[in-house]
């Protein structure tokens, strides 16, 4: 695992990040810490960024043979990318198999995230899989996709997805170079990339669109490698309220499946989508 504050190697395109890069943290206090990646971003804060360096923070607390399983985080607020995030992790229980963790992450002394996770050590039991793999054309058959803001990863899109919508649903994703054989970085990694997109450009219509997120749940089923080919696949659940659901999976190009996710987005009118300047519309 690399020292908290190392920064990792970064990526080959013209000097830009990589994902070690991203998860850097500066250890300022026991359980207290601080993103050291700044850079000048018209829209806010990407909140997969801010969502696996809560849970990498987190991750620093617990023994290394306890892998997160689970996260659930609510984002209240629009960060900026060219201040620190600093992270504060509570320790709420240590037993036998388990742990409990729950992260602030905050800016300027306001609240942007927070986030409950539970780490566990690996048990024994069944291995099985109900729904079969996502259909999805091989990432080497593929097109190359760059989604915007998300530092370090390598992205292609199958050929199903053209005409595509204006985010695709489904698409390839690795990490640009190697990361280390440390299972928490590629939870971390995995988080990081989880929030990109989304599952509900299918509703999108001329006057109604899908927003910033709200909220987002990640469940880890088996250790997968980031620097490998992932598929992730979203699906449209619906949209009610000024909200919208989707669910999605992250699997293997062999079929494992790696994690599950669900995640809530304001679904509102163009004055709710982001506003000229970038900046999220305060939420509540």
């Amino acid at each position: 695992m690399p020292e908290t504050g190392a920064a990792g190697g970064s990526d080959d395109r013209a000097g830009e990040p990589g994902v070690l890069d991203v998860l850097a943290l500066e250890e300022i206090d026991r359980d207290l810490y601080r993103g050291t990646l700044l850079f000048p971003d018209t829209l806010a804060l990407y909140g997969g960024q801010v969502a696996a360096q809560a849970l990498y923070a987190a991750g620093r607390t617990v023994p290394p043979e306890r892998l997160p399983h689970s996260l659930h985080g609510y984002f209240l607020r629009g960060g900026d990318a060219a201040r620190p995030v600093v992270f504060r992790v509570d320790r709420d229980r240590d037993g036998r198999s388990f742990s409990a963790r729950r992260v602030v992450a905050l800016q300027a002394g306001e609240v942007l995230f927070n986030m409950s996770t539970s780490f566990a050590v690996a048990g024994e039991g069944p291995d099985r899989r109900v729904d079969a793999a996502p259909d999805a054309e091989a990432p080497d058959a593929s097109a190359d996709y760059q989604l915007p803001r998300l530092f370090g990863m390598e992205i292609r899109l199958p050929t199903q997805q053209f005409p595509r919508l204006r985010w695709p649903a489904q698409f390839w994703a690795r990490t640009c170079g190697s990361l280390p054989d440390d299972p928490l970085l590629h939870a971390c990694a995995l988080t990081y990339l989880s929030d990109f997109s989304t599952g509900l450009a299918s509703f999108d219509d001329e006057d109604v669109q899908t927003g910033v997120s709200l909220d987002h749940s990640l469940w880890f089923h088996r250790p997968i490698r980031l620097d490998e080919w992932v598929l992730m696949d979203m699906v449209p659940g619906t949209v009610a309220g000024g909200r919208g659901w989707y669910t999605g999976t992250l699997t293997t190009g062999d079929g494992v499946l790696g994690a599950s996710f669900a995640q809530e987005t304001l679904f509102r009118p163009e004055p709710w989508r982001f506003p000229p300047g970038g900046r999220k519309p305060e939420l509540g």
